[in-house]
């Protein structure tokens, strides 16, 4: 028996309790009474008592997980065609999934009581008939068949899946492989009289001889393929290929490579290295079918060609009038599975789509954004907007896999097309139950980087998560985590939903070590909605684990100060790990200087800074400045006396020094239009040049790689060469509301003024983001009193007049409700 241990008390993980392993289906009966319960009644579930836990299994039963890092959003058209196969490997260079691709690997979970059987490799049930067989082992049979189905529904073929479009045409025949092209098995006896007789004449094979060997060798039943493929013979036939190799014609060269394909010949071998080179040599004598299909025989090989593939694509450009659809479609495919994005092809590729828009079937629309999405391939908003535009008329025509590539690249270009959005909320809440667990991933991802929340998609999300979540690697649980809390929603099962994701990431701790970021990504998103499980905490702020991000493609220093200071602010009564100062101090000097350049002199807060000096004395009643430097957003500080009068605190502020004196932007009508509406109509997208930027792209960010940065918050880059026409500071101190007075007290109350901007809220909406309800719930507990200069009030009054600007500054700071709050 396995004794389990609660953790210590922190805010929303405080409950003590202890309980043993052999509770497990009481627990889990209660577990589904009480969520029951909670869907009958939300409001109910949402205001009772919080009994969540992070738990700790002191003595871990050797329970195992079933894990297949390839594993993502399957169709529901090939979910009932394909079974579960090895994640793939780039063609242009060498690509590697999480975890050991081709391999189901196990693991020992940390908590028994949360995890379902999962049933792969098991044993099937003895033969005997049917009625013969005890309750017991039929029971055991149903389950284990159920399970069965339910882990092929979650498994994801990385190969296969996106070549779904290619069933869509009879032209595809020609250009890609078809593993289900039906063929005449050879019988063993004759495969081994064809062994022998290379065997026997050594070299004196013609080439069409030799190419009619490998293409009747390549039809002997599957099982026998790896048996053939080491047998000596069967390498003596390939040296006698590698010898001729350009003896072959062309489509015999291309009937070997594709023996090869049926046959699963190592990526490495000798006769694909010499298949190869050659294949470069005669490009320029292959046509374009020929150069695509020899292209996805690379692919079905998991080879990487990368010469190859950049000859492939300058023959392309050069013969760009003459390609196809199909052509088009499967160079695009080709495109994305080598990870590479031609540059000089790519204005041809938007005048390709737009061209075809109209012709392309749905998941040929689903083909190119995941092509340009794996490859990074940037694109016109004209053009993405024209996809969007078609995927948001026939969404209940399209398959969910083909529909989450294009929410894939929505993503990737930032593209806030709410037609789609309005519509995903009418079709995916109830697809959610029946998608595999990386393509609701992608959804619910989709969603919070594009700041946009729908609370019918989150809530079908968070019901069907918990029962999946087995299947979750540490990539989507840290996605799912940082989701809800980018978005601030803790759904109706908030408990069930929270608990069964934190045993994950404990289950997932190892991975952590190779992809420190997802640890990080998912503890951020704890503590958006107050949720901080120590023991991961102690793990991410160890010194070892710290190294170990100094080696991430990704930028994660600000994501561990801003992870060390909320506990730090939080959790009082943390005793784990904690971040050097020293680290603080390097981290803190280089959010400063980048606010110093980006964000204090940014016009909404360099004109707020302006008047609250005038309104109130001067620069030392005011100071623009970081209170939390970890929020990575400004503040301005004021002080007022319990009687209301403003009170001097600022006395060396380099920023009013140095900025404000000097440094404004002038307020054009194209400047007002990036304020209130985000990015100006004239304005090109940002474009993005390597894949580091990825992770700040799902966290919402544009410019910046990190979550939540300030820079990005207007929604586009601000003009700052110009000159803001401040009007000389008047000393005039508008004297407070005599009500203010507080029965004569000589107590003080600080004022953190925020200047938000559209980005810190939800699209379209008024529903704050994790980040700034974390910024606003620290500064409270450490004593401010938050007051908004909210976007949708100020930016407007940016154009209007100075005493209007005032006055309304004036309301805000001299509201007689502040001191009450205080």
């Amino acid at each position: 028996m396995a004794t389990v241990l609660i953790c210590r008390r922190f805010p929303r993980l405080s409950r003590v309790t202890t309980f043993s392993a052999t509770a497990k289906c009481k627990a889990e009966s209660g577990s589904n009474k009480s969520k029951q319960k909670k869907e009958e009644n939300p409001e109910a579930a949402n205001t009772g008592t919080e009994s969540a836990a992070t738990i700790q299994l002191l003595n871990p039963l050797d329970y195992r997980v079933s894990y297949n890092p390839s594993a993502y959003a399957k169709s529901r058209a090939a979910s009932q065609q394909h079974t579960a196969r090895d994640s793939g490997q780039a063609l242009g260079d060498t690509f590697t999934s999480p975890g050991t691709a081709g391999v189901q690997q196990t693991f020992s979970a940390a908590s028994p009581q949360a995890l379902p059987p999962v049933r792969n490799g098991l044993a099937k049930p003895r033969s005997v008939p049917l009625l013969e067989q005890p309750i017991s082992e039929q029971l055991s049979a149903a389950q284990t068949q159920e399970g069965a189905e339910k882990d092929k529904k979650e498994m994801h073929d990385s190969k296969e899946d996106p070549r779904m479009f290619q069933k869509g045409r009879p032209e595809y025949r020609s250009l890609s492989y078809d593993k289900f092209e039906p063929i005449e098995i050879l019988p063993l006896e004759k495969g081994d009289l064809i062994l022998h007789s290379v065997a026997t004449h050594k070299g004196s094979q013609s080439p069409g001889t030799l190419t009619d060997y490998f293409r009747q060798l390549s039809c002997l039943p599957v099982d026998k393929h790896a048996a053939l493929v080491s047998d000596s013979r069967f390498n003596t036939l390939c040296r006698c290929a590698v010898q001729a190799i350009r003896l072959f014609s062309t489509s015999d060269l291309i009937h070997v490579l594709k023996a090869c394909v049926r046959l699963a010949v190592p990526a490495t071998h000798p006769l694909l290295n010499a298949c190869e080179n050659e294949f470069c040599r005669r490009v320029w004598d292959m046509n374009l079918d020929q150069l695509l299909l020899v292209a996805d025989y690379w692919r079905c090989l998991e080879r990487s060609v990368p010469s190859y593939l950049s000859i492939l694509f300058s023959y392309a450009n050069m013969h760009w009038k003459d390609l196809t659809l199909p052509q088009f479609v499967q160079l695009v495919y080709i495109i994305g599975e080598g990870r590479r994005s031609p540059a000089d092809l790519m204005q041809k590729i938007e005048s390709m789509i737009l061209k075809h828009l109209d012709s392309f079937t749905l998941e040929e629309m689903g083909a190119i954004c995941l092509g340009l999405f794996k490859s990074l391939s940037g694109i016109s908003d004209h053009v993405m907007r024209k996809i969007a535009y078609r995927v948001s008329l026939q969404m209940e025509d399209m398959s969910t896999y083909a529909l989450v590539n294009v929410l894939k690249m929505l993503r990737y270009t930032r593209m806030d097309y709410l037609p789609v959005m309005k519509e995903l909320g009418k079709v995916i809440p109830a697809r959610i139950p029946t998608t595999n667990i990386q393509g609701i991933m992608h959804i619910t991802l989709t969603c919070s980087s594009l700041h946009y929340f729908d609370e019918g998609i989150m809530a079908a999300v968070a019901m069907s998560l918990p029962s999946k979540v087995t299947y979750c690697r540490s990539k989507d649980a840290a996605k799912f985590l940082w989701s809800f809390g980018c978005l601030d929603y803790e759904p109706p099962n908030e408990e069930e939903f929270y608990s069964s994701l934190i045993q994950q990431m404990h289950r997932k701790l190892h991975e952590f070590k190779k992809f420190p970021e997802h640890l990080l990504t998912g503890l951020l998103g704890l503590a958006f909605v107050k949720r901080f499980p120590e023991e991961l905490i102690d793990y991410a702020l160890r010194h070892e684990f710290v190294q170990k991000t100094r080696s991430s493609k990704y930028e994660l220093k600000k994501d561990l100060f801003t992870l060390g200071k909320s506990v730090e602010i939080e959790c009082p009564s943390y005793q784990g790990n904690c971040l050097p100062p020293q680290f603080y101090e390097e981290v803190t000097k280089m959010i400063l200087n980048f606010a110093e350049e980006e964000i204090y002199v940014r016009p909404e807060i360099v004109e707020a800074t302006s008047l609250l000096e005038s309104m109130l004395g001067g620069p030392k009643y005011v100071k623009n400045h970081m209170i939390l430097p970890h929020t990575r957003s400004s503040d301005l500080e004021v002080h007022l006396a319990m009687d209301g009068r403003p009170m001097p605190f600022n006395f060396k502020d380099p920023i009013a020094d140095k900025k404000l004196k000097d440094i404004g932007v002038s307020l054009t009508d194209d400047l007002m239009t990036q304020l209130i509406k985000g990015r100006s109509s004239n304005q090109p997208p940002v474009e993005l040049n390597n894949e580091a930027r990825i992770l700040g792209q799902e966290r919402g960010e544009v410019q910046t790689p990190r979550a939540g940065d300030d820079s990005v918050h207007s929604g586009g880059a601000l003009i700052t060469d110009a000159r803001l026409q401040a009007e000389p500071k008047s000393g005039l101190c508008l004297e407070a509301p005599p009500s203010l007075t507080v029965n004569g007290q000589p107590q003080g109350v600080k004022l953190a003024i925020q200047v938000s901007n559209r980005n810190h809220y939800c699209y379209c909406s008024k529903r704050l983001l994790g980040l700034h309800c974390l910024k606003r719930r620290q500064l409270r507990q450490l004593g401010y009193v938050v007051v908004e200069l909210p976007f949708w009030e100020w930016f407007p009054l940016l154009r209007r007049t100075r005493l209007e600007k005032l006055s309304y500054l004036h309301y805000k700071v001299f509201n007689p409700a502040l001191l009450s709050r205080a």
